[in-house]
């Protein structure tokens, strides 16, 4: 079943990072949420590529986008049910080459509990 509110949830995360704000991505997670990345895990190796609840969260973002300026996720295609939202886009990075990437938000209670990260 395709939920709308989670689509909504998405496109509100798509919009935050694309405006580098902050609060409003962080607002979208719930308080003890987890994220895995392979971005993380080459930067932070400690990590094993998994964080935990927002201040991490707040730190690992708030760097990606003062390292990142012109950082821009290009929507390709979103697919929602009512427990998780599949996101596929094109990461841009002024100087980088794009990267299509796939991310899983698992949704409960309408706020992200984990979101995980694939490149491709």
């Amino acid at each position: 079943m395709i939920s709308t509110q989670n689509k909504d949830l998405a496109q509100k995360w798509i919009s935050a990072f694309n405006n580098k704000d902050l609060e409003a991505l962080l607002a979208l997670y719930h308080e003890n949420a987890s994220h895995y990345s392979p971005k993380l895990k080459q930067r932070q190796p400690e990590t094993k590529g998994l964080i935990k609840g927002k201040d991490t969260l707040r730190a690992w973002w708030h760097d990606a986008f003062n390292r990142l300026p012109t950082l821009h996720y290009k929507l390709v295609k979103l697919t929602a049910d009512e427990e998780q939202v599949f996101i596929e886009y094109i990461r841009q990075v002024k100087g980088e080459e794009d990267l299509n990437v796939g991310e899983v938000l698992q949704i409960k209670g309408g706020k992200i509990i984990y979101s995980r990260v694939y490149h491709g």
